[in-house]
């Protein structure tokens, strides 16, 4: 089968609206979360988040087939991230064609639309409803908006598995370059809920954190004792994933390779993880087999990306899941959540997560998870706390965990030729 790598890499969030900003930023501790300014939330309990601010839409706008004026704020992102990653990656951004295909993931993708067109409907009637509706919300918007813009002629569809959803994505992508479908493809996840639907519905879940208004850049606190939940957030990262064969072909480099990715369900509860975590361990254990690493021999060199939702049951579970897979080594990994910068992106934080974590194996930089100043007795593990490490992790493990019962475990290695390997810088 083929190898797989990482050849390009493009983001936009809350810290930024390309890959060097928000590596910088991740790498500096600095936390993008903020009070919220796009859609009112004077009445809603929850008033921060973290927003994608100063977009530049001539990226989006590429050619007369899309047009960021007819795109849900999701598949602005999507087409604005793509931009970036083939451009990183060294890759054509017109008429591709058909050897390259798009997977994206997208947990609630179009519900800004949804919301305005809907409210539109209730107040000025059925008729003022914008034709774009459709076109807009649905889910394979961001993936067909990004085959529009870069004449992509393969593949193209969208996952969606809440905040898996990019996990999922780039686990087809890999496994399909695998099978050699396709010479590259253009995958990640996109998101765009920070909407007052979006926001009230998760305070009523009591998944958010609703004591931090005052002070957003604290309010996401992975893995501390003082954890009230998580900080919603939006925007994208896209990733071009290609076989070595077309990198090679081609005098392309790579940040880091694609080892393998395995999903399960927990089919235990439909928001609430399995307190035992019996299936993400599974995910993640299928995820090494597959690799052909052995966890004893790999934890002291190893960088997990962790869920990290700041959540007491994730949190608290995912660390009983590390534990059960490395055993006694587990205390030699170095652990960090980036959420607590990032916020919660749901259907891009795999995508997002996955790129920073190649970016961590390339620079030798391991990014802290903030915020972090009261142990949990049940979250013992080293969390890299509040500032980043340098480090020489050779692998590192993205772990993704979706409302549904969704478990995603990916592994990247450390590109092992010096002709292939990137640096952060180039």
């Amino acid at each position: 089968m083929q190898r797989v790598f990482i050849s390009g890499i493009g983001m936009t969030t809350c810290l930024g609206n390309d890959r060097k900003s928000n590596w910088n930023s991740l790498i500096a501790a600095d936390c993008g979360l903020d009070t919220l300014e796009l859609h009112d939330t004077t009445d809603l309990d929850v008033t921060i988040g973290g927003e994608v601010r100063d977009l530049d839409l001539d990226r989006v706008n590429v050619n007369d087939l899309v047009s960021a004026k007819r795109m849900d704020r999701a598949s602005q992102f999507s087409v604005f991230a793509a931009h970036e990653a083939l451009e990183d990656a060294g890759l054509p951004t017109s008429d591709i064609g058909e050897k390259a295909s798009v997977i994206m993931g997208a947990g609630l993708a179009g519900l800004e639309t949804y919301e305005f067109q809907h409210e539109r409907m209730l107040t000025r009637g059925p008729s003022r409803v914008s034709p774009f509706t459709i076109p807009m919300l649905m889910p394979n918007a961001a993936a067909a908006c990004v085959s529009l813009a870069f004449g992509i002629q393969g593949s193209c569809h969208t996952c969606s598995s809440a905040c898996s959803s990019s996990g999922h994505a780039m686990i087809d992508a890999f496994e399909s370059l695998q099978r050699g479908n396709s010479d590259f493809i253009v995958t990640g996840g996109t998101e765009a809920s920070l909407t007052r639907l979006g926001i009230a519905s998760f305070v009523r879940m009591k998944a958010m954190c609703r004591d931090s208004n005052d002070s957003p850049k604290t309010s996401m606190r992975p893995f501390d004792d003082s954890r009230a939940g998580f900080v919603m957030a939006e925007g994208a990262s896209v990733l071009v994933l290609e076989t070595e064969e077309h990198l090679r072909k081609r005098g392309g480099r790579a940040w880091a390779e694609v080892l393998s990715g395995k999903a399960t369900s927990d089919a235990h509860h439909l928001v609430q993880p399995d307190p035992e975590g019996r299936k993400a361990v599974r995910a993640i254990q299928m995820a090494l087999e597959f690799s052909g690493l052995n966890a004893a021999d790999i934890a002291d060199s190893t960088y997990v990306n962790a869920h990290g939702t700041s959540t007491k049951y994730n949190d608290t579970m995912e660390t009983v899941a590390l534990k059960k897979v490395f055993g006694d080594d587990a205390g030699k990994l170095k652990v960090s959540s980036t959420k607590s910068m990032t916020g919660h992106m749901i259907g891009a934080a795999s995508a997002v997560e996955l790129s920073i974590s190649a970016l961590a194996l390339t620079s030798g930089i391991l990014p802290p998870t903030i915020n972090y100043s009261t142990p949990d007795l049940d979250c013992d593990l080293n969390y890299i706390p509040n500032q980043s490490v340098e480090a020489d992790a050779k692998y590192a493990i993205n772990n993704s965990f979706g409302f549904g019962g969704h478990n995603v475990s990916m592994v990247i290695g450390r590109v092992d030729d010096p002709d292939l390997l990137r640096t952060v810088d180039a």
